[in-house]
């Protein structure tokens, strides 16, 4: 449950956090800058982003038809196909497939996905251990903490935590200032579970329904030894990561790794088309396809049909002025951010995720930067007409608007409203900002501008 106090009280206490503000600051600035900078090198990026938005619409609009070419594709390349109507469908499957190859250590790329059904909860009930092998997934794995982003799970994290956790790790002090020793160790202990678990799981970022493959990108290369190495591979994808052709896979990736990361491409990029064949040298005996549909086909021919040409990228949350301070944790789901805010309620239900409609500016800094040009702000205010709809916004705020609705539709009444607002604010007044008293502030410890002495209106009509 994530209500509005619920979001505005996890997010003070990130504000808070000096130390979380500045490792968020210095991650997200670094997204912005290397977005900026990769999407200048291409010859029309606006005109490729306009492609990708015709292309994720139209498959969108003959969803079914490409994901049963994808199914028979997959089966004639060898995989194993599972349609999972719900999260509890997926988990209980992949348990049961864990248990089928009597494995008890299973390896996973990082999968937002696969946060979203809690499997690593149901793995660890079904008495198989689950390690990420993301670094960043890695990092709060070991922390006990969900991600707080897209693509940057604990961007969250200074160094020094970090050298805590590895430290507490390998039980022995590592050195916070040399990250070389602290990847090298990463990697020494990650290859050891790579060698010994019975199953791997990973995500799917792009399906391709004309060949039946499915395609990871990673920039560690883990996602190469989860889907190669163990003898079994899990691939679970929500239904809306499919493209018809490889052509619309190449507009899918050249926008992925440019918005998410500031790179022309991820540095691995690996197709998955059914299991190992006997000439190859590696690779897994049996690869199953979860195909998860989790509330998301609920979406399909509704005002959010948009937020399922997300392609995960997280360029929203690096520009929101609400994500940048609040951090992923105030979201109380994987999916943070202004897309978070439109999927979330998607998939959780908007009564169980009710504050997170209300965690925007609607500034539209999110549609400008979205890949695939997808109108997060217009779904944003959709959400919040539901929630009055269905009376989930607290009666003083219901209230409160419906007032300010009437007072704003009638000049008159504003312009006496505003003058006695102006008079009355003088008992408030310090040092030309208002402090109003304890819980009647509506800003908290923040002070707020004073109301000028003159209307604008008043300004406007006489000087313009």
């Amino acid at each position: 449950m994530v209500s509005v106090d619920d979001f505005r009280r996890k997010a003070a206490e990130a504000i808070a956090d000096a130390r979380m503000q500045g490792a968020l600051e210095r991650a997200t600035a670094k997204f912005r800058e290397g977005r900026t900078r990769a999407l200048a090198e291409l010859p029309d990026a606006d005109a490729l982003r306009d492609h990708f938005k015709r292309v994720r619409a139209a498959t969108l609009a003959r969803l079914a038809e490409h994901l049963e070419t994808f199914e028979q594709n997959a089966l004639a390349a060898g995989a194993q196909v599972h349609w999972c109507e719900t999260a509890e469908d997926a988990a209980r499957l992949i348990t049961a497939l864990a248990a089928q190859h009597g494995a008890r250590l299973a390896v996973k790329s990082k999968s937002m996905t696969t946060e979203e059904i809690h499997l690593n909860h149901a793995l660890e009930a079904a008495n198989v251990q689950p390690v990420e092998t993301d670094l960043g997934e890695w990092i709060i794995q070991l922390a006990h903490e969900p991600p707080s982003h897209i693509i940057g799970p604990a961007i969250h994290k200074t160094r020094e935590q970090v050298a805590a956790l590895f430290s507490r790790e390998v039980g022995r002090p590592l050195p916070p200032d040399d990250v070389g020793v602290l990847t090298a160790e990463a990697r020494r202990l990650l290859r050891e579970k790579f060698l010994a678990a019975g199953i791997g799981i990973s995500g799917v970022n792009v399906a391709v329904a004309e060949t039946g493959s499915v395609v990871l990108v990673t920039n560690e290369g883990n996602g190469r030894m989860v889907t190669s190495v163990p003898p079994v591979h899990v691939a679970v994808m929500g239904i809306e990561k499919i493209v018809p052709t490889w052509r619309d896979a190449a507009a899918w990736l050249a926008l992925l790794a440019r918005s998410a990361t500031g790179q022309p491409m991820s540095i691995y990029t690996s197709v998955i088309t059914g299991p190992a064949r006997a000439e190859d040298p590696d690779g897994p005996r049996e690869v199953h396809i979860v195909i998860l549909d989790n509330g998301r086909s609920r979406a399909l021919a509704s005002p959010f049909e948009e937020a399922l040409q997300c392609i995960r990228c997280g360029a929203c949350l690096n520009v929101c002025p609400v994500y940048r301070e609040a951090g992923g944790h105030a979201y109380g789901n994987p999916y943070s951010g202004p897309i978070g805010a439109i999927v979330a309620p998607l998939l959780f239900g908007v009564e169980a995720m009710s504050g997170l409609p209300q965690a925007s500016t609607l500034c539209g800094a999110c549609l400008d930067v979205c890949p695939a040009r997808i109108d997060i702000p217009r779904m944003l205010l959709e959400w919040r007409a539901v929630e009055v709809e269905r009376r989930l916004v607290p009666w003083y705020e219901r209230v409160g608007e419906r007032l300010a609705a009437w007072v704003l539709a009638h000049p008159r009444l504003l312009r006496l409203v505003r003058r006695l607002a102006a008079t009355g604010q003088r008992l408030f007044l310090r040092d030309g900002q208002i402090r109003l008293p304890g819980r009647w502030h509506p800003a908290g410890e923040r002070d707020l501008p004073a109301l000028a002495s003159r209307p604008f209106r008043d300004w406007w009509r006489e000087n313009a």
